[in-house]
């Protein structure tokens, strides 16, 4: 491999905006492992810039590192599989959740009651999305 092909743990690290120290951190925990040492020097290829691009949106994704790691060194495909359907399922309920979260924020930004938390619509969706469904017989006080 030319040594223009090779980059230091600074180059690297720039790309994504990280600190250096932080890939050192990634390479402890066994995330990352430099393709070689020159002069004591770490140096990484383009196949690391996949990876750190990997950790990058595993972490985006709310993965913590363990999770990560767990899933870079995993044996088997389907044990991977399994690992990802699992944190699939656990993104989908939190982009329900994220959904329902915006869906209020919307709400108060349109509505008009002086005490957004007496207005009716707002409280269904607040009893909606809690479940608490026709908790509120006589509907909204104002």
């Amino acid at each position: 491999m030319k040594s223009s092909d090779w980059m230091q743990i600074g180059e690297l690290a720039e790309q994504f905006g990280l600190a250096p120290h932080v890939l050192r951190h990634w390479e402890a925990m066994g995330l990352l492992t430099p393709a070689t040492r020159v002069n004591g020097r770490r140096r990484y290829t383009r196949d690391h810039v996949v990876r750190v691009l990997t950790i990058i949106r595993a972490k985006a994704a709310g993965m913590s590192l363990e999770q990560i790691r767990e899933i870079l060194t995993v044996s088997g495909q389907s044990e991977r599989r399994a690992l990802l359907q699992r944190h699939h399922a656990e993104l989908e309920h939190r982009l329900q959740e994220i959904a329902a979260s915006k869906a209020m924020i919307e709400h108060v930004m349109r509505c008009t009651a002086e005490d957004f938390t007496r207005c009716p619509d707002y409280r269904r969706m607040v009893e909606s999305t809690a479940g608490l469904h026709d908790l509120d017989q006589d509907g909204c006080v104002i």
